[in-house]
């Protein structure tokens, strides 16, 4: 079963978000404070973090900050305020893989969850059955780009390229479709499986971290390119051997 750890310091929303989550038949734990988290996190291991922004003590930021560099592989959903914009941008680029904002509807929280439960479930699932049916590993490579959705390895020119989950099933969509474009809204469906409007942000801020990581200059990419007024897509000459 699904252990899933809320970190919001108000009781009330916090109640509610418990609540509905475990509508889903998922088990559900709760802390009011970053430093709380922090030490759950470090003895306990969670499908998801739900991780409001603004904490008393250790704020949802620092937070973010700390779990990716210490559980690169942990998923996070940040929770912001809806007038928070840079809290949303900084919450991204730290690590989060999205964010909802507040007010959120039930509806909203419990598709959000189940989405980023499912995407676990496949890789988990995938893993599985390699190693029970000794499969070979399963590798995409493309010029001097290799990904191995087995081991979730990224390799480019050789080196190992250190990826979130949500980072890695980005690249791997878009380098399994070269030279095709996809809108933000495309890719909000193929890869974090949703369909809200109004959450481009998290594209665009995976995008950026994406190109920090694969480019070699990031402010000029030739990998991972915009295709100003349509959307992004996965240039193969930008990795040609």
């Amino acid at each position: 079963m699904d252990t899933i750890l809320v970190v919001e310091d108000d009781q009330d929303i916090a109640d509610l978000m418990i609540l509905n989550l475990q509508e889903l038949s998922l088990t559900v734990e709760h802390c009011l404070t970053g430093e709380l988290a922090l030490e759950k996190l470090s003895q306990n291991n969670y499908s998801l973090v739900l991780l409001d922004v603004m904490l008393p003590g250790i704020s949802g930021l620092d937070v973010c900050r700390q779990l990716r560099e210490q559980k690169p592989e942990q998923v996070i959903l940040m929770i912001t305020s809806r007038d928070s914009e840079i809290d949303r941008v900084l919450g991204l680029e730290l690590g989060a893989d999205d964010y909802m904002t507040k007010p959120f509807s039930v509806r909203e929280l419990q598709a959000r969850v189940r989405s980023q439960l499912r995407r676990l479930h496949l890789v988990a699932q995938r893993e599985q059955k390699n190693t029970e049916q000794q499969q070979p590993e399963q590798h995409l490579a493309v010029g001097e780009l290799q990904i191995n959705n087995t081991t979730h390895q990224t390799l480019l020119a050789g080196k190992e390229i250190e990826l979130t989950s949500t980072e890695f099933d980005l690249l791997l969509f878009l380098a399994s479709h070269p030279d095709q474009v996809f809108s933000r809204e495309q890719l909000l469906s193929n890869v974090w499986g949703y369909h809200h409007s109004g959450y481009e942000h998290t594209v665009n801020s995976h995008i950026n971290r994406l190109r920090n990581k694969v480019e070699i200059n990031a402010t000029k990419p030739e990998i991972v390119q915009t295709v100003w007024g349509v959307g992004y897509k996965f240039n193969k000459k930008g990795v040609a051997a």
